[in-house]
């Protein structure tokens, strides 16, 4: 398949995890970082010298600034500005965007150049520390997962406590209380869903357009970092952090009723969930990898939370004896949820490489207040209505089913870049779909 692994002896960026990655407010998994790659020797005799070298220079420049933001992705901080005005983020995703056009030359119709070049690049997740396969469809795939993540960073910075993301303590009152300067804007919370839904549309693009690009025995050679399953999870992590958002944006709205609260909760519920079925019995057993199981672990048990909170809120309405145990139920199993959401918080802030939450906003804020104050008023006031207690249910009431309205912002690969004109084409190059990857 024209898989090979290399050793952190070899020249480039070799992979390095650090000790603590400070406040996370979304898991990123560090970047997957390319290494250099010779495109010259393998493609003389098929193109001209000038569309190497633009092949060449535009993928060196992602391997160097790659190389340069990694280690800051795993400790945010604001990013300076650069000599261009934009900031490191934004510039590794615009080198990105331009590459990606030039480099789907290699895969037009099919063509055999497609398995001419061999690809390196440094995996985060995987127990190999580089997967190095000669195939120019794990090339785009690795980009639009490098694109995806860079968006996950962004989103990190954009919901982090600004003194927290300049790498400064927040400042903390005599009541050990966060001053209220120090909380997210509503530009910020619009903007990081923004960053979260196109996130989510790169890697839907790589699940829904370029894995039915991969053979199925090929695709046993990618790394974990590239499974499907930590694709998917990935998306759903990103459409239940952005309801999250929302959520809490409703919380914050005196005209947000309960019944849409609820129905935002139980979404991020199926969100969650859909993450932890994705992720859960991959191989995903080093730093990182653990650690985005227990991520996805805890926001899955902190949704159920807010869900249960809120369903029991509603059916506390209601005026039978039946409805107010079932509510009563419904807020017990909310209190639980958010006891076991706790545990969960402690064991991804301590798995390797170590993570502390940042000061509680939005959805929790609110809910970590209310969730054990109602819990136990509304068991007291169920006892003083009703004589006995058979009316409180053992177990909790089924969550309702609602239907998914947030999806991934639609993303499409690029048309094949103009500098693929019969010009820079050297005779006629065959277009064999079937042919095998190099064995190296």
């Amino acid at each position: 398949m024209g898989c090979l692994v290399s050793t952190p002896k070899d020249t480039g960026y070799n992979r390095r995890r650090p000790g603590n990655v400070g406040e996370i407010a979304v898991f990123v998994p560090g970047l997957r970082v390319p290494k250099p790659v010779d495109f010259s020797q393998p493609l003389t005799d098929f193109l001209s010298k000038n569309l190497i070298e633009r092949l060449a220079a535009l993928r060196t420049r992602i391997v160097v600034m790659a190389a340069q933001e990694a280690p800051t992705v795993t400790r945010p901080r604001r990013r300076a500005a650069t000599q261009h005005g934009g900031s490191t983020l934004a510039d590794l995703q615009q080198a990105l965007e331009d590459y990606l056009p030039v480099l789907l030359g290699l895969v037009k119709d099919g063509s055999m150049l497609q398995h001419k070049v061999q690809f390196v690049w440094v995996n985060q997740e995987d127990d190999v520390e580089e997967t190095a396969i000669s195939n120019a469809w794990y090339e785009v795939l690795s980009v639009l997962h490098l694109m995806a993540i860079l968006s996950f960073s962004q989103a990190n910075l954009l919901l982090l406590p600004k003194a927290a993301a300049d790498g400064y303590q927040p400042k903390v009152s005599e009541g050990g209380f966060y001053y209220k300067e120090e909380a997210l804007t509503p530009e910020s919370r619009r903007n990081a869903i923004d960053v979260f839904l196109k996130g989510a549309g790169y890697l839907d693009c790589a699940i829904q357009h370029v894995f039915p690009q991969l053979p199925p025995e090929f695709r046993q050679d990618l790394p974990v970092d590239l499974a499907e399953g930590v694709l998917r999870a990935l998306s759903h992590q990103a459409l239940g952090q952005a309801v999250d958002i929302q959520l809490g944006m409703a919380i914050d709205s005196t005209k947000a009723t309960l019944a849409v609260k609820r129905r935002l909760a139980c979404e991020m519920v199926k969100y969650w969930k859909q993450a932890e079925d994705s992720i859960t019995n991959l191989p995903l057993s080093n730093g990182w990898g653990e650690k985005h199981q227990f991520f996805v672990k805890w926001k899955h048990v902190e949704a159920k939370a807010a869900a249960y909170y809120y369903h029991g809120l509603i059916l506390d309405e209601g005026n039978t004896e039946k409805s107010h145990g079932m509510a009563v139920a419904a807020l017990q199993a909310a209190e639980e949820c958010f006891k076991e959401s706790r545990k969960a918080s402690e064991a991804f802030n301590s798995a390797s490489p170590t993570s502390r939450n940042p000061p509680l906003w939005g959805t929790m804020k609110y809910l970590s207040e209310k969730i054990p104050k109602d819990a136990g008023s509304k068991v007291r006031i169920n006892r003083d209505l009703y004589s006995h207690e058979k009316n409180i249910m053992e177990t909790a009431p089924p969550l309702p089913d609602f239907a998914l309205a947030l999806k991934p912002d639609e993303y499409q690969i690029p048309t094949v870049h103009p500098s693929w004109n019969g010009q820079n084409i050297k005779g006629q190059i065959t277009t064999l779909n079937q042919l095998k990857p190099e064995k190296t």
